[in-house]
């Protein structure tokens, strides 16, 4: 793949990916509590926040073209909330547990492609 294709690449998996996590962020402070029973209502909040910020994080550092390395830490640190969402979902399933592992490896990917030391594009 040409590093023109990769930066378009993950710039698209960053677009989608931002909207994703807009959209679950945003959620999470409207769903009734009694859906997330078995979690505290702050860490949900906390959640949400983390997800609204890592989606921001992927797309305004490169939007603005000003520490741009942010891109890579904020796709890392979804990496990680998706690590805890699968942990969290497999008591109820596979399933349940897909979906949060496919979106973390995508968020790996950018964290991957975006970082510092990754194989270089074409900038």
């Amino acid at each position: 793949m040409t590093s023109k294709a990769m930066h378009y690449t993950l710039w698209t998996l960053q677009g989608l990916l931002a909207a994703l996590f807009l959209f679950a962020g945003v959620a999470k402070f409207f769903t009734p509590q009694a859906q997330f029973a078995p979690l505290q209502p702050w860490f949900v909040y906390m959640i949400a926040v983390f997800e609204i910020l890592g989606a921001l994080g992927l797309i305004l550092p490169g939007v603005f073209k000003t520490k741009t390395f942010l891109t890579g830490w904020a796709a890392a640190g979804l990496t990680v909330i998706m690590i805890g969402a699968v942990v969290t979902s497999w008591p109820m399933g596979l399933m349940f547990a897909a979906l949060p592992f496919v979106v973390g490896i995508f968020t790996g990917l950018v964290a991957y492609g975006r970082w510092e030391g990754a194989p270089t594009l074409a900038k």
